[in-house]
């Protein structure tokens, strides 16, 4: 078994988590305050404004070198029979596995998007393989209520590994399939993208609580965790919302808990987690110049990525390679497994590993001192960090150990946010989907 691959059909990201929030919440060494009020939540220490910075030509074609390779991932590994997308591919040598993951098709789907607009792909070709990836997703795949399964063999559909009906990665897929639906503008394609979102039934989810079941099983039912703290729920809670057939009751978007931690005076909202909570959701929902009740949610994923650096460049104490040139932990690969890290406080068995997607996935939050973590990786480690679909998914250096794979939704977060960097273009095709801009309306967001 490589490494990494025991989170496939044994464990999830979401259950990885779950273990460490009930290690690092016992033993944390942040300040936490539970239920923010709004005048807390804006104490947080960076300026709301933001636009684009001018970035380099060299910067710009940094940039685009890593998202040409990211999405050849998204279209060598798909079936182009039924446009599902490989969860992980080892790179180092020939891989024959079949597991798709849920969430890398709605990476996928946006990388197609991309990839027209870039001209990686001609239009005939991405909307074609939009399409065949449509049409596997309504009338193929076995499915509950509207959501799918995890994980699936990428030939058939079919379900594998006895995976969970899962809200959350249903969330992203459909993230996708909105975002191929506004760009390309095709009767076929607008048809089937409402008919799958249509069909799924967030009332089934919250028939008997406001707070969402992280999924749900033909075997034992409904999973007993629940999405109640902050974390990539956000994108799940704002679809349900933005739902015209079966939407959830704007009171679910109060339901869950906004907890606020401190670190060396930066105040934000945050939870025991990887970096990759704050990133996720804002990968297609554009929270810019606009906050709810509560807090900038934007503002918010900054400052939580300043916390993360300032929390790496501490541990160089432990792992001296660590520093403004190279730091990032989110959930990935390690030389023994899968694991779910990162920090403050810190979470999980951390090693020295650094994650490209880590910072990657931060691109328009921190555009700077990201860029110099990417560009220093690409250029000390060269092949041993870098392969024909970008970074690999780790790496560490400390211990001569560099990942073998790239997994599919790593590759995606770094190919949506190095292009809302530069043009917003993942956010600006998404927003005009009337169901996101109905969500924001409904869960009470406001220009700032």
């Amino acid at each position: 078994m490589r490494p990494g691959e025991i989170n496939s059909h044994r464990f999830t990201r979401r259950s990885l988590l779950l273990q460490a929030l009930e290690a690092a919440s016992g033993a944390a060494s942040i300040a936490v305050a539970l239920a923010p009020s709004a005048s807390a939540a804006e104490r947080l220490s960076v300026s709301p404004e933001f636009s684009t910075p001018a970035l380099s030509p060299q910067d710009d074609q940094f940039l685009e070198e890593v998202e040409k390779a990211n999405f050849q991932f998204f279209w060598e590994q798909a079936d182009p029979q039924t446009g599902l997308v490989k969860d992980r591919c080892n790179v180092r040598a020939a891989d024959h596995s079949t597991a798709a993951s849920l969430a890398a098709t709605g990476f996928g789907l946006t990388a197609l998007c991309i990839g027209h607009r870039r001209g990686y792909v001609s239009l005939k070709d991405a909307r074609d393989r939009v399409l065949v990836t449509l049409r596997c997703l309504f009338n193929r795949m076995p499915n509950e209520r509207g959501f799918f399964y995890h994980f699936a063999n990428m030939q058939t559909g079919q379900r594998v590994w006895d995976s969970e009906v899962s809200s959350i990665d249903t969330a992203i897929l459909l993230c996708g399939v909105l975002t191929c639906r506004a760009y390309f503008r095709h009767s076929e394609v607008s048809v089937l993208a409402l008919d799958i979102f249509n069909r799924v039934d967030w009332t089934w989810l919250s028939e008997d609580t406001t707070l969402l079941p992280h999924g749900w099983s033909p075997e034992t039912g409904f999973l007993p965790y629940r999405w109640d703290l902050y974390s990539e729920l956000m994108m799940m809670y704002l679809l349900g919302l933005g739902s015209s057939r079966h939407p959830l009751p704007p009171e679910t978007w109060n339901a869950w808990k906004r907890t606020t931690f401190e670190y060396e005076g930066l105040r934000y909202i945050g939870s025991f987690a990887p970096l990759f909570i704050h990133q996720y959701s804002q990968a297609w929902f554009d929270f810019r110049a606009k906050r709810d009740r509560y807090v900038d949610y934007f503002k918010n994923s900054i400052v939580a990525t300043e916390v993360h650096r300032r929390f790496c460049i501490e541990l160089s104490k432990r792992f001296p390679d660590y520093s403004d040139d190279f730091w990032g932990i989110t959930s990935s690969d390690s030389m023994y497994g899968y694991v779910a890290w990162g920090g403050p406080p810190e979470i999980g068995p951390v090693d020295g590993t650094v994650v490209p997607s880590a910072p990657a996935g931060s691109l328009p939050f921190m555009p700077v001192p990201t860029l110099r973590v990417l560009k220093h990786i690409k250029d000390r480690y060269g092949s041993r960090a870098w392969c024909q679909y970008g970074f690999i998914n780790a790496l560490n250096p400390l211990k001569d150990w560099y990942d073998s794979d790239v997994v599919g939704i790593d590759t995606g977060i770094t190919m949506l946010m190095a292009e809302n960097l530069r043009t917003g273009f993942v956010w600006s095709t998404f927003m005009q989907n009337p169901e996101a801009q109905r969500a924001l309306d409904r869960a009470g967001f406001s220009a700032i």
